[in-house]
């Protein structure tokens, strides 16, 4: 009976989330429609979803955000972003994160989720991993979007892994095209996303969300056949904060 109860909370706690995701857009579609219509208003489109539409999902499921900094984002300045992917509050969380405008680099079957995936198909740079011209194309549009002073972000790990995996292996796309461009590269865990919205119906609970900003990584003095070792240096910093017992302590500077 009370396994019983909490797979019905688990359900309830899912629709109450995309119930979130829905209401902030259909409540301010013209003009997420109008900054979505060039990409000159792309920054206006970023700062509804940061300020808006993510506050509004993160507490409205009683997840705040608590991150904390090891070096601070600098305005105007391009990074890439990469952290490790385990919820669909990853997307929101992100948005939290930077106050830099950035371009989220995703696959493209998110473009069928209803609502959410008319504006995720029109604002992020999508890829089919099954298909080496998509994987080309994502690198020609990620320079535009770099020499219009954006950031991009991507989930190494390509895809959301079983929740019995700490952390899946690493694709090597966002490192590769960190060095490609010479950007700083930004490690961002996730510590509590999996177990407050897992992608399995019957589980999950509000709390807060600890976020931890690493040191930037400086790619500018590496080359292409780096890549390898700095996925893997990545991979090391996240496995470090996943595996300490209780996800590591709260830090005592924190922003919300």
């Amino acid at each position: 009976m009370r396994k019983a109860l909490f797979n019905f909370w688990g359900i309830l706690y899912h629709i109450w989330f995309y119930i979130l995701v829905a209401v902030p857009i259909l409540i301010a579609l013209p003009f997420l429609i109008l900054t979505t219509l060039s990409e000159r208003t792309y920054r206006q489109f970023f700062w509804l979803a940061r300020n808006i539409w993510a506050p509004f999902i993160l507490y409205g499921m009683g997840c705040p955000p608590r991150i904390s900094y090891e070096e601070k984002l600098l305005k105007h300045e391009s990074y890439m972003l990469v952290a490790n992917h385990t919820s669909m509050l990853d997307i929101m969380l992100m948005l939290r994160v930077s106050k830099n405008p950035f371009v989220f680099v995703g696959k493209k079957e998110l473009v069928n989720i209803p609502l959410f995936g008319f504006f995720y198909k029109r604002v992020c740079i999508m890829v089919d991993r099954e298909d080496s011209r998509s994987r080309m194309a994502v690198y020609r549009r990620a320079q535009k979007r770099l020499n219009q002073g954006l950031s991009i972000c991507i989930f190494p790990e390509g895809g959301v892994p079983d929740e019995s995996v700490v952390l899946d292996s690493f694709k090597e796309g966002a490192f590769r095209m960190s060095i490609a461009h010479q950007i700083r590269l930004v490690p961002i865990t996730f510590l509590d996303n999996k177990k407050r919205l897992p992608f399995t119906w019957t589980k999950g609970r509000p709390g807060p969300l600890r976020v931890k900003v690493h040191s930037f990584i400086d790619t500018s003095v590496l080359e292409e056949s780096d890549k390898r070792i700095l996925s893997q240096q990545v991979r090391q910093i996240f496995l470090q904060d996943l595996e300490e017992p209780g996800h590591a302590q709260i830090p005592q500077h924190i922003r919300t």
